[in-house]
């Protein structure tokens, strides 16, 4: 479908919530919004601050009671609407807790459907087509790498590099990270022990009743002597990701990240302070099927 660049942008996200049932036919949840009376996957629009990947697992809460881990990134589709134009970001999602949702004027009714029923009863052909791409993909464990947030700058630091803290802005990135590591279902984390880093995951770590696991290995001053010593861990801990499940969240360096993408298989690139890089690896061989990249929005 063609763009146009007048009128407003409108950025929005949303999920394709999928679940196998007992006698493992797979099911997705479309939503019933009176006002359109349409049936449509869940979508909503970002809220200023908010991390796109966020915006998805908070809109599939709040129409659907649901509380997703999302998966792998969907297609993009785009669409005007009034007087801009409106595009809108999906990702596949399991279900990790599901409370009632109270029918309200937004929707009123959700639906766990076959795939064949969801298909035909979804009032989009684009949503059907992410439906369809949704169901065919591999079940995967995400890792995100994590640049820390914004640092007091070495020039108005006095003491040990490894202690320098976060400035008010980091502070801020840090706790707006909270909602992105919950949306991918961080359940362990590991860091350079060096300060920044530490307290870059400590507002989840909070949150989420976890610990973070410091490492030295990761710190910008033992990644001269040692840079082998990076990647050895890092193939390490997305190991025991894949053999448990448990999604992982690492913080580091800028200059020790190109290592830590690397034992991921991923290219090198820059990330900016509190920007994730989200690595997708496939739950059967491990290799790594998709990367996703976020960028904060202060």
């Amino acid at each position: 479908m063609a763009t146009t660049t007048r009128g407003r942008r409108i950025t929005a996200a949303g999920t394709v919530l999928v679940r196998t049932t007992k006698k493992g036919q797979q099911q997705v949840l479309l939503i019933h919004r009176p006002v359109y009376d349409d049936w449509s996957l869940p979508k909503g629009k970002i809220n200023a601050d908010e991390y796109l990947a966020g915006c998805a697992a908070r809109e599939t809460l709040e129409e659907t009671g649901v509380t997703p881990r999302l998966g792998l990134p969907l297609d993009r589709i785009g669409y005007p609407v009034g007087s801009g134009y409106k595009t809108v970001s999906y990702w596949r999602a399991d279900v990790i807790a599901r409370q009632p949702h109270k029918p309200d004027a937004e929707v009123d009714q959700s639906k766990w459907l076959s795939v064949e029923r969801a298909l035909a009863t979804v009032s989009y052909p684009d949503e059907a087509q992410l439906i369809e791409q949704a169901v065919g993909l591999p079940a995967t464990v995400p890792v995100l790498v994590v640049r820390h947030a914004k640092a007091m700058l070495r020039k108005f630091w006095t003491g040990r590099d490894q202690a320098r803290p976060l400035d008010s802005r980091g502070r801020r990135q840090s706790e707006l990270l909270v909602p992105l590591l919950q949306a991918y279902g961080v359940q362990r984390m590991a860091s350079s022990s060096s300060a920044r880093c530490m307290q870059t995951l400590k507002p989840f770590a909070k949150v989420a009743k976890l610990d973070v696991e410091g490492w030295s290995t990761l710190s910008e001053e033992q990644f001269r002597d040692t840079p082998r010593a990076v990647t050895t861990l890092m193939q390490r801990l997305a190991a025991e990701t894949l053999e448990t499940g448990t999604p992982l969240a690492v913080c580091g360096h800028r200059p020790v990240l190109p290592l830590m993408f690397e034992a991921l298989g991923v290219p090198a690139r820059p990330l900016q302070p509190g920007a994730v890089l989200v690595a997708h690896l496939d739950a059967t061989d491990g290799h790594t099927v998709a990367v996703e990249f976020h960028k904060p929005r202060i």
